[in-house]
């Protein structure tokens, strides 16, 4: 029986989670060639970063389900530079229009990360300042990020999922795929398996 193809892949800005769009739009067709593999889970076309593929269903099953709950970590670029009282509201939970979040793990990043320059830029008001964000969270809404920090008076600049787990995009760069080596495997099965066991 053939392994399971699981690879991972920093998807750049403006790239839709689908291999194929009848209007024509950057898809991962346009940087993944191999065959039979497909998201697990997606990551909107204005955010960039990790997205993981399979054509191991089960897994994509596990990764998507809100059972296999697992931490996905997020650095953000805001609009003007939130307090202890936002990131406590952001660490402790917030009402959104579909519910209350679950507790998260934030901090205010004291640089900037060392991440490729976005193409095309940020929109910059050179009027309001900035800054970054580390956001770890276990839930999938769509656009929970982006809305999160609005709702705490900070609006989403940059979005950029730096890991799923112990999985990171260290050593890459934007557009380019990877399979996971067996450390990396292990390390998400495990993560998998603990929050199911739950």
């Amino acid at each position: 029986m053939a392994m399971p193809k699981i690879i991972k892949f920093w998807k750049p800005y403006d790239v839709l989670t689908q291999f194929t769009d009848p209007q024509g739009r950057a898809t991962l067709a346009d940087y993944i060639d191999i065959k039979h593999v497909y998201a697990a889970g997606r990551l909107d076309r204005d955010s960039e970063g990790l997205l993981l593929l399979t054509d191991d269903n089960r897994l994509k099953t596990r990764l998507t389900e809100p059972r296999y709950a697992h931490p996905r970590t997020y650095w953000v670029q805001v609009e003007h530079i939130p307090d202890e009282a936002a990131l406590g509201k952001l660490r402790h939970g917030l009402e959104l229009n579909d519910g209350w979040t679950l507790p998260t793990q934030v901090e205010r990043l004291h640089q900037e990360p060392e991440l490729p320059p976005r193409d095309p830029p940020i929109r910059v008001r050179q009027t309001v300042p900035d800054c970054w964000i580390s956001l770890t969270l276990t839930e999938g809404r769509n656009r929970q990020v982006r809305r999160m920090t609005a709702a705490v008076g900070h609006p989403t600049l940059r979005l950029v999922r730096w890991a799923i787990g112990s999985i990171s995009l260290a050593g890459m760069k934007p557009g380019e795929w990877q399979y996971l080596t067996a450390a990396e495997l292990a390390s998400l099965d495990k993560v998998l398996k603990a929050k199911a066991g739950r």
